[in-house]
Parts: structure tokens; sequence; C-alpha cells
């Protein structure tokens, strides 16, 4: 089976914080998502609340609960008590820890593996205490899975922001280094999502990667959609991710 495809919403919600008011309605852009084929729904709320804001991360939850059950949510989050203890109340699908540093544009890197275990490792043990799964965004570097393994994460998520430049610009070496990583993921006992500046065009790249269940896509999605629309730009990133629609 393909990967499932999660839609990032948080540039819907940066459109709407532009201008104030609920215009466009993030709930709605969620239906239409789904609607388009999507199969789950990734919120990324930050501390400056500059695109979801934390006060919308329980209406999405219920939202998905009340119209369309089975759909997966998945909280990206730093680690940072309010944010893990709105996850904790929350208990989404799945929560992916990605690390943050002061005045980043967006993600840019994975956890420093085994440096930073110790820090994690509580987190860790109390999402999955709560019956969430744990994904860990991770850097392409196969020999950081078995740390990853160790803390007793589910899953980890290549940071897929080197290899996309790596696409456009013909260095095959990001490509070896993501299925050597990925590889490296699985043979430690761990599932394997991707995620960052992923497009219709560089999936094609990894769409067969062995044991790869997910992919989180945001930004080039909403990007397609101002030329086609949200249901084409959804459509075209499912064919490549191998779907029929």
């Amino acid at each position: 089976m393909p990967a499932l495809l999660s839609i990032n919403v948080n540039k819907y919600a940066l459109l709407r914080n532009s201008r104030g008011g609920n215009n466009p309605n993030l709930l709605n852009a969620i239906d239409t998502c789904l609607a388009a084929g999507c199969h789950g729904i990734t919120v990324h709320p930050r501390r400056d609340q500059r695109h979801v804001r934390f006060d919308d991360v329980p209406i999405v939850a219920q939202h998905l609960a009340d119209n369309h059950p089975g759909v997966e949510l998945n909280i990206e989050c730093e680690d940072h008590p309010d944010l893990i203890d709105m996850v904790q109340t929350i208990r989404p699908a799945q929560c992916t820890l990605v690390p943050v540093s002061p005045g980043e544009v967006t993600s840019d890197h994975g956890w420093d593996l085994p440096r930073e275990a110790g820090r994690l490792q509580p987190t860790v043990d109390a999402l999955r205490s709560s019956g969430i799964r744990v994904s860990i965004f991770m850097d392409c570097q196969p020999e950081a899975m078995v740390y990853a393994a160790e803390l007793g994460v589910d899953r980890v998520e290549l940071y897929t922001g080197p290899y996309a430049h790596g696409w456009v610009t013909g260095n095959n070496a990001t490509l070896e280094t993501l299925w050597a990583s990925g590889a490296a993921a699985i043979a430690a006992g761990l599932e394997l999502n991707a995620g960052h500046d992923l497009d219709a065009a560089n999936l094609a790249g990894i769409r067969d990667m062995p044991g790869l269940k997910e992919v989180s896509i945001g930004h080039a999605q909403i990007c397609r959609a101002l030329d086609v629309g949200t249901t084409q730009s959804i459509g075209e990133l499912l064919v490549a991710l191998g779907w029929s629609i």
C-alpha cells in the first residue's frame, strides 16, 4: 500500500490570521482536503501562534472526531510543557516531536541524538502512556536511528528538506542518504514517516521507500492550490504517491 498523505493545514491558518476574522475557515479547509482524498490532518502549533493557534487544536480534534471518524490527527510540536499538556488532553493518534530554534522560519533540523535523549525521554514516556503514537523529527543520519529506537518512540519522521533541495540541484547523494536512513530506521524496529518540502515532483524519489507509512505536506500543497485549487493539488500528491483517484 502506498504511504498515507497527511495534509498540514498551518498555512490555511496563517492566511486567516494575517487578516483577522475567520476566513479562510480552518474547518472548511480541512473538510475540503479530506473530500479531496487525503488520509490525515497535521497541525503544528507554535508558541508564537503565528499559524494554527492553541485554541484551534481542540476544535480541530473535535471536528475530526464528529465528522471524520477514523481520520488521524497528527500534532507536531516542540517539547514544551504547555504543548505536551495540550497533546495529552486531546490525545491525537500521533504526536510528532520537533526541535525548535529561536527565530526559525520553519523547522530545519531534527533532534540531536543521543545528546538530547535525556530531555526527550520523559516526554516520550508520558505521551506513550497516554496511548499516543510518538514520532520524532530526525535528520537523515543512518547511524542516529538506533538512538531513536532506544527512546522507545514508535516512528521517526525523516527531515526531507535537504533531499528536496538535492532533487532540484541533481545531488543524488541526498536521495541515497535518505534511503539509507529509512533502512536504518526499519532495521532498528521503527516505523517511518517523512516530511518537509515534499511535492508532487520529488515524491517520485521516495514513494517506493520500504516501510514508508506517511508523508506530511503543507507548504507545497497550498502553493500549488493557488494555481489549481485544493482538490486538484491534493489529487496530484496522491497520484505521485501511487494512489488511484
